[in-house]
């Protein structure tokens, strides 16, 4: 039988159909924690404002404004300014520009020159087998020197003779003429306004319009339009109607920012479409009556001039060349055409533009590769573009793939500034920007896509940016309310680094070699008794303020406040090489702002009508190894220092009025300060609590006063007389002290701080007088055993 003393005790058992509800219940508590941490990090501010700058940024890009364009469109110029098109070498060069530049100018006179000289020039380039003479110039007026006109304007001539020469063919007939047999393009312009220019249907239809698909947009809806032209006089404009004639539009529509970098292939006007000069050129090279205008339910696909020979444009006709730089290899001048010196090489088999360099004739534009470049040679590239099959273009999932990198890349941004920090954060960006910008880069190298980083990398900086901003925000606010939390208790420099790192709020500590000062008021609690509580707080806050700034000001922390005595070290939190130094100094600092304190509290008393004492300070400082950190408990702490360095420290303040010091020194802290500092030896002694003697010394003055020679002189001799007192040689030990008596008592003293040398020979004359009776043991080492703390 089991035991009746003591239960088996067995656990119930607990039916399937019981412990599934229990699991799942445990399992959705969990997944709803995770879910509540989740939103509840999801909807931290800087999250809200970074998804709605990403969908304002998104919102931007589909709705495509002028400046998102500019910025798109000068990404894309960086490009061909960076890589632009290769020019071809000269035996490929497929046009050559007739210039009228300042040579021939120079040469045959000012523009516009007599037609019959154009006119000869068109016969010598088509002799010497130029395929298209095109001009980049409009014959809007007849020619000045008809002679019809010559005849009118010449005074004093009789009838008959003004008719005789009336009978003379005119220039602009004998140009039309030439123009019949030879296979020219004239060129034509487009202008804003009906008053410059004039309306009429073209000399002959060369555009033909073919459909693919349902709901097919008219071209002429969707074509660059212009109310009016200007076009050639009559007989020259309809010398080139035949076949082998041709006209087309030279004008050139910039960009907003005055750049070319795309080219309307076609113009609408009057409800009929005008091919371009360049178009009309290809046209006409190949022999074809038309140009096959291919539109689809997007737009206008292409240009189908010849077979094999099709001209991609935007859904409005415009061509985007990919430019080069300016080549003046394509050039010759007009007069050496005319002269026939131009070399045949440069006209055989080419196409030909008339055109002009000449800065005077106006026709300078800008494109991406070049800020300054004639215009005719703006139309010499569109047709290498187009026979090299050169164009830049942009894909029909550019869009799409922009706006995902611009979403994915924005959300990268909004969970990570606030998780992981701006620093890491900046190298996930850096990735992204270097992957966008390799891959916009790569699509244009390679295959001439144009795919936009600005606008992508731009929006995806800002988010980053302002996530920054706010997170930092955030940081600084945390930060505020440690400050305000920890500034009345702690050292400016403790304050920051809990900001910096609130994780520093726990228990434990470091060993750290420091330096530990110890401040009390003497006599205390006879000034006390002076004041009520409130008129003691007060003074004792008088008290400790100037105190207190001289300690924080040299990089000190203050330990801690008791009644009227101040504890501060150096050297912790913030690392500080010179501790022991700056220690010394803030105790040299602190005696400096006894004299005006008891100056102000001198006056109160008189005011008050009560006697006044004067505050009087000992301080006492060592250097050593000690343990510093937050200590106390879990629920309150303080950071603070122990050890025996803190301890002798305590003690060697106690011992300052005993030798008539304001600063004792402990042995680390003289050999840290004594090549700079001015200070004196004072004992060997050991103090309560310890069992090991220690050398102690005195601090009178800075650097000014350690280089004094009186000092050095005094210096000197109370070292002999300590070391003949700690080797038995009592008597010449005594005269010393009492030459160091006289001495001290000197009124050109050079040190200001109190060191009252007559109570350090009061003490080593009585210690002589009793080991002249009472001689110490033989093992003795001169140390003095110190009976109060």
């Amino acid at each position: 039988m089991p035991d009746e003393g003591r239960a088996d005790v067995v656990p119930p058992t607990v039916p399937k159909g019981q412990q599934s509800p229990n699991l799942a219940i445990r399992v959705l508590r969990a997944v709803g924690r995770g879910v509540y941490r989740f939103f509840r990090g999801a909807v931290r501010l800087e999250r809200i404002v970074g998804y709605a700058l990403l969908v304002g940024f998104i919102a931007l890009y589909i709705a495509d404004p002028k400046p998102v364009q500019f910025m798109r469109l000068k990404g894309f110029d960086f490009y061909q300014q960076i890589k632009p098109r290769e020019l071809p070498p000269p035996e490929k060069k497929p046009v050559t520009i007739i210039d009228l530049d300042e040579k021939s100018l120079g040469e045959v006179g000012q523009w516009p020159w007599p037609r019959n000289i154009i006119a000869q020039m068109v016969e010598n380039l088509m002799k010497m087998g130029a395929v298209v003479v095109a001009f980049d110039i409009v014959f809007a007026e007849p020619d000045r020197m008809n002679p019809a006109a010559i005849a009118d304007a010449l005074k004093g001539l009789d009838e008959d003779t003004k008719n005789k020469i009336r009978q003379f063919k005119s220039n602009d007939e004998i140009f039309a003429e030439t123009i019949k047999r030879s296979r020219v393009v004239l060129g034509q312009s487009t202008v804003e306004s009906e008053w410059e220019g004039v309306k009429a249907k073209p000399v002959k239809k060369s555009v033909a319009v073919r459909k693919y698909g349902a709901n097919v947009p008219d071209p002429l809806d969707i074509l660059p339009s212009f109310p009016a032209m200007v076009r050639n006089v009559p007989i020259i404009e309809n010398a080139a109607g035949g076949r082998f004639g041709g006209h087309g539009i030279f004008s050139i529509i910039p960009e907003q920012d005055g750049i070319i970098r795309r080219i309307p292939s076609l113009f609408v006007h009057e409800k009929a479409m005008f091919p371009a000069l360049s178009v009309e050129m290809l046209r006409l090279a190949t022999n074809r009556p038309t140009i096959l205008v291919k539109v689809d339910p997007a737009g206008v696909r292409s240009l189908g001039i010849a077979r094999g020979l099709e001209i991609p444009t935007d859904r409005n006709g415009l061509i985007w060349p990919y430019f080069s730089k300016s080549d003046k290899a394509k050039y010759v001048s007009a007069v050496d055409v005319l002269n026939g010196t131009v070399d045949p090489a440069m006209i055989k088999g080419k196409l030909t533009i008339v055109g002009t360099s000449a800065i005077g004739l106006k026709d300078i534009r800008s494109i991406p590769t070049e800020s300054n470049i004639p215009g005719v040679e703006v139309h010499a590239q569109i047709i290498e573009t187009v026979l090299n099959q050169a164009y830049l273009n942009r894909p029909n999932f550019a869009q799409g793939l922009e706006l995902s990198v611009i979403l994915f890349g924005g959300l990268a941004m909004i969970v990570l500034v606030p998780w992981v920090g701006a620093l890491w954060t900046f190298l996930v960006f850096g990735v992204t920007t270097a992957g966008v910008g390799f891959g916009s880069w790569y699509a244009f190298d390679e295959y001439r896509m144009l795919i936009d980083a600005v606008y992508t990398l731009i929006a995806i900086f800002l988010l980053y940016s302002t996530l920054t901003y706010l997170n930092y925000v955030r940081e600084e606010a945390s930060k505020k309310q440690v400050r305000g939390a920890f500034s009345h208790y702690l050292s400016p420099d403790m304050v920051e680094r809990l900001a910096e790192n609130p994780d520093s709020l726990k228990l434990g500590g470091e060993m750290r070699d420091m330096t530990l000062l110890f401040c009390d008021v003497r006599g205390f609690t006879s000034i006390s008794e002076q004041f009520d509580p409130v008129g003691l707080t007060s003074l004792i806050n008088k008290l400790l303020t100037p105190l207190t700034n001289a300690i924080l000001q040299r990089k000190g922390t203050i330990d801690k406040y008791m009644g009227d005595c101040i504890m501060a070290f150096w050297n912790a939190p913030l690392d500080n090489p010179n501790h022991a130094m700056d220690g010394c100094r803030s105790a040299i600092a602190m005696l400096a702002e006894m004299e005006p304190l008891n100056a102000r509290l001198e006056q109160e008393a008189k005011d008050e009508g009560r006697k006044h004492i004067p505050l009087k300070v000992g301080l006492g400082l060592n250097s050593g190894p000690a343990v510093v950190g937050n200590m106390g408990s879990d629920m309150r702490f303080d950071y603070s220092v122990l050890g025996d360095t803190v301890n002798l420290a305590s003690r060697l303040e106690g011992q300052s009025k005993t030798y008539g010091m304001n600063v004792v020194l402990g042995p680390q802290t003289y050999e840290a300060v004594h090549d700079a500092l001015a200070c004196i030896d004072l004992d060997f002694i050991r103090v309560k609590g310890k069992l090991e003697g220690v050398r102690i010394y005195g601090l009178l003055g800075e650097e000014e006063v350690a280089r004094n020679p009186k000092f050095q002189e005094i210096r000197g001799l109370i070292r002999d007389a300590l070391n003949a007192y700690q080797h038995r040689r009592f008597d010449e030990a005594a005269e010393m002290f009492k030459r160091i008596r006289v001495m001290g008592n000197d009124e050109n003293k050079p040190w200001h701080l109190e060191a009252n040398l007559d109570v350090l020979c009061d003490i080593y004359e009585e210690r002589i007088a009793e080991y002249k009776e009472n001689p110490p043991p033989e093992d003795w080492d001169g140390v003095f055993v110190a009976t109060s703390k």
